[in-house]
Formats: structure tokens, sequence, C-alpha cells
């Protein structure tokens, strides 16, 4: 895998063989991954997986016709087979008005920031007693009566970029993953529950045993479900599922949503649309958060800002391509993978906290659900209907009371987001952040 400094010199060099080639302008990146891996079951060892791949991703421009290609292969007869290929394909492709670079002056100019998103690997042997140690005290859980594994993880990326018209630059950044699954109960009333975290740095996650026990410990308390009447009611969203709601909000402020007018908030720009008390952020520049980088993927500089403020939709996310379908400047949202042209994408999301308890939150709910796990894919974002499978635990006259299974919760997402309000549980654990959420007057349906 190359470094960072080779990564960036890779890319600005297969640019420069696109133009001679006959290209007018391009971009190109570099992808580069390498990972190990230890999975233990039922207190042996089970795999044991280390894997390194690499990839080129070259978008050039011929006038206002473009084409993008891909590519493992990185030796010299192989790039100039690359570029060519690229450039024929160019030449034929129709033309799009809205096509081409991010606009010249808005690049990053600035010493990328360091992010610390960089760690050390640690031994093989590391990982298998991180594993062992989670799965044993997921299996130390009274009624825990079996077990899907548990495993520990490093993975390490590099990410480089360089555009025909002056950017070039380069990250690192590391990853160490450990979770834990186990079964409670015995034949068809048995429960799965499962738990997991990822951090760039060790030292920044939960300990493999307090890994292992809460995913004992989700496995027992879903033990024997009930069902429950279907009817309009409180909704609370656990923090594991709530950050879904998160993922539909950033889908339907995506610039090529709007541009489409395929989105349910396209006339809510600058309006109300979720209570005062609510306020969303974006911030790519937090140190050690999961989604966190030092441009975008046209090579734009990216800064912290508030998708929501005091309940008001602020904007859109925009890519160059869709930033100039809106008539507006692009917004530093741009993500770019291996294959294909940009795309619009947040980073580290943050519902803010708000100032009630849980506890307070549900104490007056005489009879609602709390979510913990959702299922299907049960959302529109043109009209914004959302209907999805759940489970989780009736609340009953503000307790929480015994596990369900088998419901659907509906409700459209524009009345969703004006009725949902914030506890002040908030922790910071994957990129997508949010405290418990609270949405009144959902439909809940029963099996």
């Amino acid at each position: 895998m190359l470094t960072t400094d080779q990564a960036k010199d890779f890319c600005a060099q297969l640019v420069a063989r696109a133009q001679a080639m006959g290209a007018d302008a391009g971009d190109a990146v570099y992808l580069g991954k390498g990972s190990q891996s230890v999975e233990i079951r039922l207190g042996a060892l089970e795999s044991v997986d280390r894997s390194e791949a690499e990839h080129l991703g070259l978008r050039v421009f011929v006038g206002k016709r473009s084409a993008t290609v891909g590519t493992s292969a990185l030796d010299p007869a192989s790039l100039d087979e690359l570029a060519e290929r690229a450039v024929v394909m160019a030449k034929g492709a129709p033309e799009d008005p809205y096509a081409g670079l991010a606009p010249e002056e808005l690049l990053m100019r600035d010493a990328p920031v360091d992010l610390d998103l960089v760690s050390a690997a640690p031994a093989p042997e590391e990982l298998r007693a991180i594993a062992m140690e989670i799965e044993d005290a997921a299996r130390a859980v009274e009624g825990v009566t079996n077990s899907e594994g548990a495993s520990a993880s490093y993975g390490r990326g590099i990410v480089g970029l360089a555009t025909s018209h002056g950017f070039a630059g380069a990250y690192e950044q590391a990853s160490h993953v450990r979770s834990g699954a186990v079964v409670a109960g015995e034949g068809s009333g048995m429960e799965r529950g499962m738990a997991w975290r990822m951090a760039h740095h060790a030292e920044d996650l939960l300990s493999p045993a307090e890994i292992g026990r809460m995913a004992g410990e989700r496995a027992v308390e879903r033990l024997g479900p009930g069902t429950m009447k279907s009817g309009p009611m409180p909704v609370v969203f656990d923090r594991r599922v709530g950050r879904s709601l998160m993922g539909h909000l950033v889908h339907a402020i995506s610039g090529s949503e709007i541009a489409r007018g395929a989105s349910f908030l396209a006339d809510c720009e600058g309006k109300p649309v979720f209570p005062a008390g609510i306020t969303i952020t974006d911030d790519p520049l937090r140190p050690r958060a999961m989604r966190s980088h030092p441009f975008d993927g046209e090579g734009l500089p990216v800064a912290a800002s508030r998708l929501v403020d005091g309940g008001v939709l602020t904007g859109w996310l925009l890519d160059s391509a869709s930033a100039r379908k809106l008539g507006r400047q692009p917004t530093g949202h741009a993500a770019r993978g291996g294959g294909g042209s940009p795309g619009v994408s947040a980073s580290n999301i943050t519902l803010l906290a708000g100032q009630e308890s849980v506890a307070d939150m549900i104490a007056d709910i005489a009879d609602g659900v709390l979510v913990t796990e959702v299922i299907g894919m049960g959302v529109n974002v043109v009209t914004g209907d959302y209907s999805r499978g759940a489970s989780g635990f009736r609340i009953v006259n503000g307790e929480i009371a015994g596990p369900v299974a088998g419901i659907t919760i509906a409700g459209n997402m524009k009345d969703m987001f004006a009725n949902m309000r914030a506890a002040d549980d908030l922790d910071f654990v994957q990129a997508i952040n949010v405290p418990s959420l609270r949405i009144d007057g959902m439909t809940v349906a029963g099996s």
C-alpha cells in the first residue's frame, strides 16, 4: 500500500497521463486499505484474516463530456491503458452542461489539519485475547445459551486525490473494531443480542468485557417478547435507532435529490422543520471522529456547519454538479469512491442533547413503545412516508415494561421531525450520534 505522499503523487501522475492523451481536465482518487481480524466462537479460534487492497479511480473531461474508469492494476502499462480508455469513453459520452471539476478558486490551498486519525496496529495475539474476553463476558451473562462469536480487528486506509487544476492531497486513517453476538433462550424462544464499537484509537473504545456484557444483556432482555395493540401513540427511539432518522434527513437535503425535485423537504429551506429546541451539526474536522476528513471528494476545504439551527433547515448539501444545477456554490460535501462521479455525503452528524432525562421524557406516556431495533427499508424520500418493522419495549404508565416484537411503526417524516423531542443522554459512539428521541403521534401496528 502506498504512503500518503506516494498516493498524492500517483494520482497527479495519472491525471497528467490522461491529459497527455487528450483529456481537457480530470481528477484521480487512490484508495488503499489493509486489515487484520480475529474471530472467536465458543472459546475456540474461528478465523484469522489479513487483507490488503488498492484501487485507482480516474475521471476525465473532454469539453462537457466525461467518463470515469477504475483499476486495481498500478503498473505503468496498465495506467497508460486506463488513461487512454477513459479519454476514448469520454469522447463518446453525451454532453452534460453541469459536468466539470470543482471551481478552481474554491480549492483547498492550506496544508491539511491533523485530525488524529492514525494509531498503531495491535499484534494478532492481542486481537485474539480481546475477542476471547468479549465472548467470555457475553457468555457469562445469566440466560445466554449460545454464541455467534466475537471478533477484533484493525484496519488502515489511505485516501489520495489530485485534480488537473491544482489540488493534490492525501490522508491516512486507522480503525479498531470490537464486536460480539450471543443467543439467549432455547428453541423457538431464542433471542439474539449484539454489541460493537469502532474507533480510530483503541483507547477510545469500551473495554472488551463491557462490549461482551452489553451483547449478553441485550439478548436476555429480549426474551419472551409480546405484542401490543395498534393505534397512534408516542414512540421513543433508542440512540442506536434514532441515528437512522438523521440518515434520512441527510438524504433528503442532498443537492442531487433537491435538483431532481425528489425530496419531501424541497420547499423547506430556511423554514422550521424541527421544534425550536433541535439543532443538528455536521463537523468533518472533529478530531478522532469516525468520518473526519481534511478535504472533500473534489479537493474543496471542509468546515463545521449546522444543518438544522434551532429547528430551522439551513440549506442543502452540495457537490459541484448539484450546485451548478441549482445555481449555487458547492458546500464541501462531495464524496468520492473508487468508481463513478462524486456524490454527496455528510460527515460527523450530531443532534445536540436536550434538557430532559429519558425518565422525565417518558414519564407522561401511558401507553407507548421504546424502539431498539428497526428492520426493512420502508422510507420514501420523495413523499416522506415512513414505515418500518420494529422491536423494543412497551412503555406503560411512564415505565419501561416487557419486550415487544413484530410491530410496525409508521408516519410521515415531516410530521415526525416536527414532533421530535431530544433527551439529555447523547454519547459519541459512531459517525451519527443522537440522544434518545421521542415522537408523538406515530402509528403502531401490533401483530
